[in-house]
């Protein structure tokens, strides 16, 4: 199949051969036709699928057969980060080449005024992140009465991100008869709960079954140490000759930290996740794609959207809470026909991790035992008052965000009284 036999306008073919589209993906073939119709869809399916074509095209081929001159907001598409919030509205703008619809994406971090501005002009089609969608909407400078059609990106995301309160205010302030076009990668509870109260029979989609992708990926298993993982992983990295290895931590302080000390080892590295500034994380991308840096530390949420082609080594320097991330996490390398390589650390406090990884994959990972870096500590894992486990890295992350909160603090206070200080030293 090709994208004509789909019965698209000319005008969109047309944006689609620009790009150098010729097949639709399994989930533009499956989810297109009953967008078209006005249908609900549910897609299950992960970054790297092709599912921002799957919802942009009806939506551009929609809108444009009732074309408004005023150009109310029709169409809403709510994503978790402003990475992928850019990335999708670089995609309206590629697959609307042709069309007089117009498009606008908003996010944080930055200043309103140039979003209001876009805003006020009229947009067609709004693509936002929750915190700058509320902020807007609350100030009065977003109309959402006449939105026909909502789309719910990496709801999964949303969740892990702490954003899914924001989005159940917000879909309190739209319109209740809408069409919803709702994606996820996974489905945990939550997420479940949210497709059975915003969709009205849909139409469900599952792309490439969670352990298809990864049969072919070389995965090994290293039991080590916490406190061994470092050293473990700057020795392989030595002894193998891998030229790009994105590394995922659990935490951003554990990125921080991974990738200060592989470059103290003399191997280039940096780390991306929420805390670092846009540029810095777009500067650390193009370094890894050009070469320039060996290694990428990052996390699952900062590295939700990342397209690197050849990536040669995914490492799980912790292992992930859900089976599914792990599945998504090492189907990163090992694409477009290239071997791939997955390396996973386990520790005494990740052993629940492992099995339930293992139950999902139906085997175990190989296991690497002769390495100079073995487990050793087999203590019990810590536990709170209600006896739930507590993750060491999690403890130690949010150890870190405390003292720096004290750094802040203390030096804010010591601030005011600086310019004092100088002006009783200048009387003296």
């Amino acid at each position: 199949m090709n994208f004509t036999d789909l019965n698209l306008p000319s005008e969109i073919l047309q944006a689609l051969k620009e790009q150098g589209y010729e097949t639709p993906t399994p989930i533009q073939e499956k989810a297109i036709p009953p967008a078209l119709q006005g249908r609900d869809v549910l897609g299950c399916a992960q970054t790297g699928t092709g599912k921002t074509c799957a919802f942009a095209v009806p939506i551009l081929i929609r809108l444009d057969r009732e074309h408004r001159e005023n150009h109310p907001i029709r169409a809403l598409v709510l994503t978790p980060t402003r990475e992928l919030a850019i990335q999708n509205q670089d995609c309206f703008v590629a697959y609307g080449a042709h069309l007089p619809l117009r498009s606008t994406v908003i996010f944080g971090g930055v200043g309103q005024g140039p979003q209001v501005e876009a805003l006020e002009k009229g947009t067609d089609i709004l693509v936002a992140t929750p915190g700058r969608l509320a902020d807007l909407y609350q100030q009065g400078y977003i109309d959402l009465s006449a939105l026909e059609i909502f789309v719910l990106d990496e709801a999964d995301r949303m969740l892990d991100m702490g954003f899914i309160h924001d989005v159940k205010k917000i879909l309190k302030w739209l319109p209740e008869k809408k069409q919803t076009l709702f994606f996820s990668a996974t489905m945990p509870k939550e997420v479940r709960s949210l497709v059975d109260g915003l969709l009205h029979d849909p139409v469900r989609i599952a792309v490439d079954p969670v352990n298809s992708t990864v049969d072919a990926i070389d995965q090994t298993l290293y039991r080590t140490d916490k406190s061994k993982k470092i050293r473990l992983l700057t020795w392989l990295l030595e002894q193998r000759d891998y030229p790009s290895v994105l590394v995922f931590t659990r935490t951003k302080h554990g990125a921080n930290r991974v990738a200060r000390d592989l470059e103290r080892a003399g191997i280039s590295a940096a780390a991306i996740h929420g805390n670092k500034s846009q540029t810095a994380r777009q500067a650390a991308l193009a370094d890894f794609k050009a070469g320039r840096l060996r290694v990428l530390v990052a996390t699952d949420i900062a590295a939700r959207g990342l397209d690197i082609e050849a990536l040669s080594c995914v490492v799980n320097y912790n292992l992930p809470d859900v089976p599914e991330t792990y599945v998504h996490r090492i189907g990163r390398t090992g694409r477009a026909g290239l071997d791939g390589v997955a390396i996973s650390f386990c520790d005494v406090s990740e052993l629940e991790e492992l099995a339930a990884i293992e139950k999902q994959l139906g085997r175990p990972i190989p296991e690497v035992s002769q390495h100079p870096y073995p487990m050793e500590e087999m203590e019990a894992p810590v536990t709170d008052k209600k006896g739930r486990r507590i993750n060491p890295e999690d403890a130690e992350a949010r150890e870190a965000a405390r003292e720096q909160s004290k750094k802040r603090r203390e030096s804010r206070e010591k601030a005011p009284a600086a310019p004092a200080q100088a002006a009783q030293a200048k009387a003296e």
